[in-house]
């Protein structure tokens, strides 16, 4: 099949390789056209694990093609998929502006029956926006043509998107043509032979269920790091707590580990989006207003502890700073933790010698030549002359630490711990002092010996 993504961000990049890997026709339009010949050139905006190669291959096969021409985008393919951006607006609302605008030029431009399918993230009733975008466009050129608008939202976590994509929990697909049910059947065959993943609903539902599923992570999370900071008070120990309710199938594991909030381009976005839309039909989503107060709160907790350590004075101290990108796998750094520590840290007057594998670029694109920020090579050049060591994104390299040689080497032989990435007794076997997120009775025993040392 023949296929154009207009958007040739995160979701689009990725749905139009892994479409063209199943061996369909894809074509990828952006309206940037620097970007759109290093994408020809193999040169990807974004790390993704897996789909640097995937571009390639399917480059040079010729089932992958990009273009900033928006003619040749949409007399290219039948089927054309909206994943342009949706950034909340200052009322937290998502911006249409982007999405219209495809929607525009696609009602410009067709000359035959097309299928258009929203994969951005979009509020319940966009799918009518985008259809009478499209019609108003096609009734000031007298064109009678028959258009199709459906809703196919994506569920694909930053770091794991290719596999997400390639092997799906499902595919929803909201519509009420019979036409687009077969179009969208034969799409994603390649993805559907073991077994039927495809839900097929209503469009507004499908619109809600995106925003609906997003919302509930984010919940767990916030449910989880709340729980957190309530066991250090009472002096328990929240994994041992993660492990007792995990196992409950009700609940699971994922999503519920405690950490120093969520970050990201979806969970504040489309929590955010979800909340105004509630507000807008008079229904305060109340629980999603606690969700998002406390994954604030959440994202200051580590400097919390940083500060009850040294006592509200931390100027002049220097702490190493492994992980910057909200989560691991990923180069993102929206919404990312490390950003308000390391401001929060600045501004108190102390320096960050930070590392992470792949945000290096991202965090000097973003913050420039700051006075309080070096950028090393390596995580154990972080460590060269700090006083501390603040964790805030749990990449797998740094799973494996030495405690002796971190002992020697941080002045203040202590770590602030944002994702409990050790066991707090071996830690403290090589004399280092440990605050994770809520391992109670450690951070009992840790601000009582800090107390004491202090006088």
């Amino acid at each position: 099949m023949k296929v154009t993504i207009f958007g040739t961000g995160y979701v689009g990049l990725v749905t139009g390789s892994c479409l063209a890997d199943s061996g369909h026709q894809v074509m990828c339009m952006d309206v940037d056209s620097q970007k759109v010949e290093k994408l020809r050139n193999g040169i990807i905006p974004i790390y993704e694990p897996g789909l640097e190669n995937i571009v390639a291959e399917n480059s040079k096969l010729d089932n992958l093609h990009f273009t900033d021409d928006a003619d040749e985008a949409v007399a290219f393919a039948d089927i054309i998929f909206i994943a342009v951006g949706t950034p909340p607006d200052e009322d937290g609302s998502a911006d249409l502006k982007y999405v219209l605008a495809v929607a525009r030029d696609v009602g410009r431009r067709m000359e035959v029956r097309k299928t258009v399918i929203t994969k951005s993230t979009v509020p319940v009733g966009t799918s009518d926006k985008v259809k009478a975008a499209i019609v108003e466009e096609l009734t000031t050129r007298n064109k009678d043509l028959i258009i199709d608008v459906a809703s196919n939202p994506e569920f694909l976590k930053e770091g794991a998107a290719v596999n997400d994509f390639m092997k799906p929990d499902r595919i929803v697909v909201g519509t009420d043509s019979d036409h687009v049910r077969k179009q969208m059947t034969e799409l994603y065959a390649p993805f559907n032979r073991n077994s039927d993943r495809m839900i097929f609903m209503d469009i507004r539902a499908a619109e809600l269920t995106k925003y609906a599923a997003n919302a509930m992570l984010a919940t767990k999370i916030s449910f989880m790091n709340e729980i957190a900071i309530l066991a250090e008070e009472l002096g328990a120990d929240v994994e041992q707590v993660r492990h007792g309710i995990g196992s409950d199938p009700r609940i699971g594991y994922q999503f519920i580990y405690p950490g120093i909030g969520y970050g990201g381009s979806c969970f504040p976005k489309d929590v955010q989006a979800l909340q105004r839309t509630g507000g807008e039909h008079g229904l305060p989503m109340r629980i999603l207003d606690a969700v998002e107060q406390v994954n604030a709160k959440q994202k200051l907790h580590l400097v919390n502890r940083v500060n009850q350590h040294y006592q509200g004075d931390i100027k002049g101290k220097t702490f190493a700073l492994w992980g910057l990108s909200f989560k691991p796998k990923t180069d993102d750094m929206r919404e990312a933790p490390s950003r308000q520590i390391m401001e929060a840290l600045w501004e108190a007057g102390a320096k960050v010698q930070a590392y992470d594998p792949e945000a290096m670029e991202e965090v000097e694109r973003i913050y420039g030549q700051h006075p309080g920020l070096l950028l090393t090579g390596t995580r154990d050049a972080a460590l060269t002359g700090a006083d501390a060591l603040i964790i805030c994104t749990e990449w797998q390299h740094f799973r494996a630490a030495n405690f002796d040689a971190l002992a020697e080497t941080l002045s203040d032989k202590v770590i602030f711990d944002g994702r409990n990435m050790y066991e707090p007794s071996r830690v403290e076997a090589a004399g280092l002092t440990y605050y994770a997120i809520g391992r109670g009775e450690s951070l009992r025993r840790s601000l009582l010996d800090s107390t004491s040392t202090k006088g």
